[in-house]
């Protein structure tokens, strides 16, 4: 096909890569700024062109046949390089520009991350960050966020990631509730306190700690909790802590200053479920754009001294 018949077809075929992404019709229209039936129409078209079903459907989601899944891969590498060469054109600008679109846990994001955004844009008028607080797992790809800010011990294959500061979990308690039930002096009596679990999290019912020995070995102790709250956000932790239902391991970027003399049993290393480490993260494969890199060299400093 001469190149004068592929160009009007070129914004339809990058609308394919991008359902592959996706595996929806709504996803695609709303990373495309398009409308659902913009873009049922436009794979309509592109199929009527090629004289093949590029796309299937069913009442779940949307998947590519294996001629859909094959004009993809063949462009893809195209489409990177000219994502790429555009982007690298655009930061030749001297002020950098445009949308970078952020996603980050509730507690993290609403205490950490969303303060430290207002001295990047005063500094940098032209860049809007648009951010996503959600506890759900995002995948970064498919809905077209450019940056995620995660606490994780295991960043995924292949992603960018940029370490932001080194957090923990710590065991906690209000002063009520220690003066009613006492205070833990070993982890084994957490199986008589009441504890705040967190929820979602495999193997969040069982605490593991470990003491450093003067010989250099190690204690590890595992214990099985249970309490009367259980909940999938470290605010609520925190605040049922607070108002003292019970013990609870909230991680340190979400304790609150009132808690932060009552931490339980601080000769042993928690191993919690909020991972120990803050990274930003950038899906594999892509141009990092100037306003996106500055974003995450604003974050790395205001980070650096942890919480």
């Amino acid at each position: 096909m001469a190149s004068d018949k592929i160009a009007p077809l070129v914004a339809d075929i990058y609308l394919l890569t991008i359902l592959a992404q996706t595996r929806s019709f709504t996803q695609t229209a709303r990373r495309l700024n398009l409308s659902k039936a913009s873009v049922s129409t436009r794979v309509a078209v592109l199929e009527r062109v090629v004289g093949v079903a590029l796309v299937h459907r069913t009442t779940r989601a949307v998947g590519l046949t294996d001629a859909g899944q094959q004009l993809v891969n063949d462009c893809a590498s195209a489409f990177d390089r000219i994502d790429a060469g555009f982007t690298a054109v655009k930061d030749l600008r001297g002020t950098p520009r445009g949308t970078v679109r952020v996603t980050a846990p509730v507690a993290l994001g609403r205490q950490h991350v969303a303060p430290k955004l207002p001295g990047f844009l005063h500094r940098y008028p032209e860049v809007q960050v648009e951010l996503e607080l959600t506890d759900r797992f995002v995948n970064l790809a498919q809905e077209g966020y450019d940056l995620a800010i995660r606490h994780t011990n295991a960043v995924p294959e292949n992603y960018v990631a940029w370490p932001l500061c080194k957090t923990q979990s710590l065991l906690i308690a209000s002063t009520g509730y220690l003066r009613r039930r006492g205070t833990p002096m070993h982890p084994s009596e957490l199986e008589q306190h009441d504890c705040i679990l967190y929820l979602g999290s495999p193997g969040a019912d069982t605490w593991t700690f470990i003491q450093e020995k003067a010989d250099d070995s190690a204690e590890s102790v595992s214990v099985p909790v249970r309490g009367p709250l259980k909940a999938n956000n470290s605010e609520v932790l925190r605040q049922a802590v607070l108002d003292g239902l019970g013990i609870g391991l909230v991680p340190d970027f979400s304790v609150a200053s009132a808690l932060r003399q009552q931490v339980l049993l601080p000769e042993w290393r928690v191993q919690g479920f909020f991972s120990n480490r803050i990274f930003a993260l950038r899906p594999p494969g892509t141009q990092v754009p100037r306003a996106v890199q500055l974003l995450v060299d604003h974050l790395r400093t205001a980070f650096a001294s942890g919480f």
